[in-house]
């Protein structure tokens, strides 16, 4: 990519202005990346002396060689005109990310085992989770997620309903209650301990992506020049999903309970499509000032979910996005007219 005009922020890290159709996602000691037509799981292994010492804390750092497994990315909305209408296409880009992310946090964890049990699961097929375990795995999230950011909160709601006397002051406190829920769980995470250096390789993709859309060299000390927060972060996108959902079901007013918690249900692909279309655009329009100050509360929400990498980190990011650049050169493309696009960086 040719090199772009750069921002610097007050603290005196880079920001690129210009948005690539890449994407990634933190995974067990490694990054995965995803690219148009390919994605990538870069992993660092922890070396024999690691597994055969004691059993290896999660704050341990891997401390062996990189191994980057490769593959190819065919979006079912490159051969579905319909599936690529304004909102459609965020709902399958979603559903399409999650079972990548899925496979790809299995790669990792495969990763960490004893040589001898990670040979067995490259060699053989048993091995591997079978994908009933995954989709169900896939399922359980999803409704505990629905259940924890959309029943709840309507359902702690309606407990004062009487007391509220208006549609609109429901749909206020209850959007009030999802986002503070939402917050709460987002603080708790930034606090566990175990997950410091999965954040942290949070961090590296999103430095790894800023370095790759400012057209510089993928160099590990390039970037750490960068901010490790980036515009289209998934923590952005859960932010605009909570504030969406206010706005979609204010019409809805307040019908029985058994509409209520259905409408919650129902309305959550919805609001998926709309937060999808609302990243997008924030993505490719990151220079504006007033989409800045919009997106403003979830670049700074990534504080939680980010750390700041080391350059060793940050080389297991560039070896995955590498492994993508090698078989692909989505940055020649304009991301606005591609098909399948990570939501995410």
């Amino acid at each position: 990519m040719t090199p772009v005009e750069l921002e610097t922020d007050s603290n005196g890290t880079l920001n690129a202005q210009r948005d690539a159709p890449v994407g990634g996602q933190a995974v067990l000691e490694g990054v995965m990346m995803r690219g148009v037509s390919n994605w990538a799981v870069a992993v660092r292994k922890p070396t024999a002396e690691q597994l055969s010492e004691h059993e290896r804390s999660p704050e341990e750092p891997a401390l062996g060689e990189i191994e980057v497994s490769t593959f190819g990315l065919n979006s079912v909305m490159k051969r579905h005109r319909l599936l690529r209408l304004p909102i459609i296409r965020g709902v399958v880009a979603l559903g399409g990310s999650m079972a990548i992310g899925f496979r790809a946090l299995e790669i990792s964890a495969n990763a960490q085992l004893p040589s001898e049990e990670g040979e067995e699961d490259e060699t053989e097929e048993s091995q591997e989770i079978p994908r009933g375990v995954w989709a169900g795995t896939i399922v359980l999230a999803l409704v505990l997620a629905i259940g924890l950011f959309f029943l709840i909160p309507v359902g702690l709601t309606s407990l004062i309903k009487g007391q509220l006397h208006s549609s609109v002051l429901f749909w206020v406190v209850e959007g009030l209650v999802r986002t503070a829920i939402f917050l709460g769980y987002m603080l708790l995470l930034s606090r566990v301990r175990d997950l410091r250096r999965v954040f942290e390789y949070h961090g590296a993709e999103h430095k790894t992506i800023s370095c790759f859309e400012a057209g510089l060299p993928l160099t590990p000390a390039n970037a750490q020049r960068f901010s490790r927060l980036h515009p289209r972060c998934g923590t952005s996108f859960l932010l605009v999903v909570m504030i969406v959902a206010i706005f979609v079901f204010a019409p809805i007013g307040l019908p029985a309970w058994y509409w209520l918690l259905a409408t919650r249900i129902l309305g959550v692909p919805l609001i998926a499509g709309i937060s999808f279309e609302l990243i997008k655009f924030a993505g490719r329009n990151r220079r504006r000032r007033w989409v800045q100050a919009v997106m403003w509360p979830g670049l700074k929400l990534q504080l939680l979910t980010t750390r700041e990498p080391d350059l060793d980190q940050l080389a297991v990011a560039i070896a995955a996005l590498d492994a993508v650049l090698a078989l692909e050169t989505p940055g020649s493309l304009n991301a606005a007219d591609l098909v399948g696009v990570e939501v995410v960086a």
